[in-house]
């Protein structure tokens, strides 16, 4: 009832009405018992009435109004929250409208902000990150122009916050904008964003040499594999070259398959050709990123390069955030055949020939497969007749009897220099070659690296990450045993028969002992086949075991 009170009151015009009829009864009552006195004439009396009530209505009204604004009524016109054109305003808002202390307490709220949060829900007094998960802060440093996005009420909502100041009091208005419905189709939108994917058998050729006949029974049984897959995830799955495929599905599904660590690499596995005990494997290459098809595509067959270049049997999946890899659990198969490297030889021979001069590096704390790698490299830029050096540290004990079986030639007497001298080197002509390392952190001068216009890459370990800039050329092969094994393919493609000297052969054939732990792992034909070519080119095995000393 006082609540009805001060309502009434709240309100100068009502407060003014009242004391109007308090004074005006108090008043008409004196002039009755003066006249009924006697003692002053009628007129006089009311005359004499009249100028008291004015001058107690001049008195006793402000004192009235005083005296109300101490039980908290207050005039419309003195900053009052709920007595103003604004708060009648924000009442009839469709918006749910909060207003909360600087500490976060809810003090008042519209007729909507309890319609969402349900009748029987006072929100009076509770904190207002009690309801939305943020504090006041938070919302008033919101970088949206729409607000702050918060769950609340069982929806989501934009909450914009507004600061006002009232009787010299902050306080913290806030205006909550329904997203539900707009995020509903964000997400749908979302979920049904196509995603671009290669696939591609890794080992089918290898594994069917001795029984071609059976080739189109297991490309078949591979195909119905994937394409139950593809059925499963509603997508489009098209061959597009032999034992390569286009997959085309919604991004909704590549959570799920990210969550059964794309348990189609298992699936693919069991796939066993004749009696053979070696699994097929794919690799597959993913865009989850957002943009046009194009570049979607794009993404997708760099991490299709990726995934082979790591070894093949595995998923590489390109996000925003950057590429995660799947899989990988299986050695890579050797290729028997020595067609790329014919044709990295001729694309190196042709960057070598156009190149003012070449600088060569292995990775850091360099082993007898980094530096007999650099060596053969640096022997083919001698022989295209350009200018080389080596990046290496001389003063590595570990090397000493190579650099001393180096000292031997007289090329090799100004052929190293310190990442320094390197630097004074280069020029927008000079080519950096990179040997047996792809991670820029495990350079032997990644500040080189950083300002090489030409950059190549060749090595046997599983690519670690992308390039911060891309290579001219890369020959990253997982299934060699070891960097010099590459090189000395290379160096068999381009160098005329006896064109490589002993010492270098006797540090290139140490490079692949080191590697193979004395041929006794990770071996194949490729790596005997260059462990012959260098015993041809003069490589002693037992002066090649006096460096292990």
């Amino acid at each position: 009832m006082f609540s009805d009170f001060r309502k009434k009151f709240n309100n100068p015009l009502y407060t003014q009405l009242w004391i109007s009829i308090i004074l005006t009864l108090i008043f008409f009552g004196i002039y009755i018992a003066l006249c009924a006195d006697g003692s002053y004439h009628p007129v006089s009396a009311g005359l004499l009435t009249l100028a008291a009530y004015l001058a107690a209505m001049s008195v006793t009204g402000p004192i009235l109004r005083a005296a109300l604004r101490r039980f908290g009524v207050k005039d419309e016109d003195n900053g009052s929250l709920s007595g103003n054109l604004t708060l009648d305003v924000l009442e009839k808002m469709r918006q749910p409208v909060v207003i909360c202390d600087d500490s976060g307490a809810i003090i008042w709220y519209n007729r909507e902000a309890k319609s969402c949060s349900g009748s029987h829900t006072a929100l009076y007094g509770k904190n207002i990150s009690d309801i939305c998960g943020a504090s006041p802060a938070e919302i008033m440093t919101a970088e949206s122009a729409d607000g702050l996005d918060l769950p609340a009420f069982g929806t989501y909502y934009a909450v914009r916050g507004y600061k006002v100041t009232s009787q010299n009091k902050p306080y913290l208005v806030t205006i909550w904008n329904d997203r539900t419905e707009l995020r509903n189709v964000y997400q749908q939108m979302t979920e049904s964003t196509p995603v671009v994917s290669y696939i591609i058998v890794d080992n089918l050729d290898e594994l069917i040499q001795n029984v071609q006949e059976q080739y189109r029974a297991a490309s078949s049984q591979i195909e119905a594999v994937l394409r139950k897959w593809a059925d499963s995830a509603e997508g489009i799955l098209k061959e597009y070259e032999r034992d390569r495929y286009f997959f085309v599905f919604d991004a909704k599904r590549l959570e799920s398959f990210i969550e059964n660590r794309f348990e189609i690499l298992d699936d693919i596995r069991d796939i066993r050709i004749g009696d053979g005990n070696l699994p097929v494997t794919v690799s597959i290459g993913i865009s989850g990123t957002a943009g046009s098809f194009a570049e979607k595509d794009r993404a997708a067959r760099d991490a299709l390069d990726m995934a082979l270049q790591r070894g093949g049997d595995q998923v590489v999946v390109r996000q925003e955030s950057g590429l995660e890899f799947y899989g990988g659990r299986n050695k890579s198969v050797q290729k028997r055949t020595k067609v790329r490297a014919r044709v990295v030889a001729n694309e190196l021979v042709v960057l070598m020939s156009k190149s003012a001069n070449i600088l060569i590096m292995g990775h850091r704390n360099a082993d007898f497969d980094s530096l007999g790698a650099c060596v053969g490299l640096a022997r083919m830029a001698m022989f295209c007749g350009v200018r080389v050096n080596i990046i290496a540290d001389t003063g590595d004990p570990n090397l000493k009897k190579c650099f001393q079986k180096l000292a031997l030639l007289p090329e090799y007497r100004n052929m190293f220099v310190n990442s320094a001298e390197a630097q004074d080197m280069l020029t927008s002509e000079t080519l950096l070659v990179i040997a047996d390392v792809n991670s820029q952190v495990q350079y032997e001068s990644p500040e080189v690296a950083d300002n090489a216009f030409t950059v190549a890459i060749i090595d046997h370990h599983r690519k670690a990450a992308e390039f911060k800039n891309k290579p001219a050329m890369t020959y990253i092969e997982p299934s060699a045993s070891s960097t010099c094994e590459l090189v000395a393919e290379i160096l068999e493609q381009a160098l005329p028969s006896g064109q490589l000297p002993k010492e270098e052969a006797d540090i290139m054939f140490a490079g692949i002992l080191l590697d193979t732990k004395q041929f006794s792992r990770n071996t194949g034909a490729r790596t005997f086949s260059a462990a012959l070519y260098l015993r041809n080119e003069g490589a002693n095995p037992a002066d090649v075991q006096t460096l292990f000393k």
